[in-house]
């Protein structure tokens, strides 16, 4: 009982402190971006654009498989995101359209499978949106959990399996302008789950987040 207890704190430590070491962070903003976005009221949160590569490639690797993993952490982190903003609803000058619905508008569209293929301005057209605001997020695994956790408790390393990087931007609705963007590297550990990432990211990113009444 008392080494699980151990090796439980040892995770839950080596864990927070890895958090703290990731890279830094780059933030764009259009001359006049306050002005323009004040006059946002709804803003629709798009599908994550997730990718999904390996710094050595397991073997078996399926890529139809990690194809449909990409499409459905892009969900995952959109609802992710969107949740996160509605728990801190009254602190934003904008309401968040409902991802359900701008999945179903996009799809009624025939466009939520190529998205890529369409601009700001057409998507915020669909979805009757002042603003649309777009992520990606690209993850690279670099080392497997076993080794992860190894370190983490024998060692106290930071029990790194893989890197990330986000990037969201915010676009006119009506121009398609792109507005504010925002870049941040992530180190990701054995014990990040989707949620947990976004959880994090959204942290960073709130205290940049335009939308943010002051």
């Amino acid at each position: 009982m008392k080494i699980s207890s151990f090796l439980v704190l040892c995770l839950l430590t080596t864990s927070t402190t890895f958090a703290q070491f990731e890279g830094s962070k780059q933030i764009f903003r259009a001359p006049g971006f306050k002005d323009s976005l004040a006059k946002h009221k709804v803003v629709a949160i798009l599908p994550f654009k997730a990718t999904i590569a390996y710094k050595r490639m397991p073997k078996g690797f399926d890529l139809e498989g990690n194809k449909l993993e990409e499409k459905k952490l892009g969900i995952t982190m959109q609802q992710g995101m969107y949740t996160y903003l509605l728990r801190k609803g009254g602190k934003y000058t904008v309401s968040f359209q409902d991802v359900e619905r701008t999945n179903i508008l996009l799809k009624q569209a025939g466009v939520f499978d190529n998205l890529d293929m369409m601009l700001p301005d057409s998507l915020a057209k669909i979805l009757k949106v002042d603003a649309v605001i777009k992520c990606s997020y690209a993850y690279e695994k670099t080392g497997s959990e076993g080794g992860a956790i190894a370190k983490a408790i024998l060692l106290g390393g930071g029990g790194k399996t893989g890197s990330g990087s986000l990037v969201m931007q915010i676009n006119q609705g009506n121009s398609g302008e792109l507005m504010w963007r925002f870049y941040k590297e992530m180190n990701e550990s054995f014990t990040s789950s989707a949620n947990e990432v976004m959880e994090r990211m959204m942290r960073k990113v709130s205290r940049n987040f335009p939308y943010e009444k002051d």
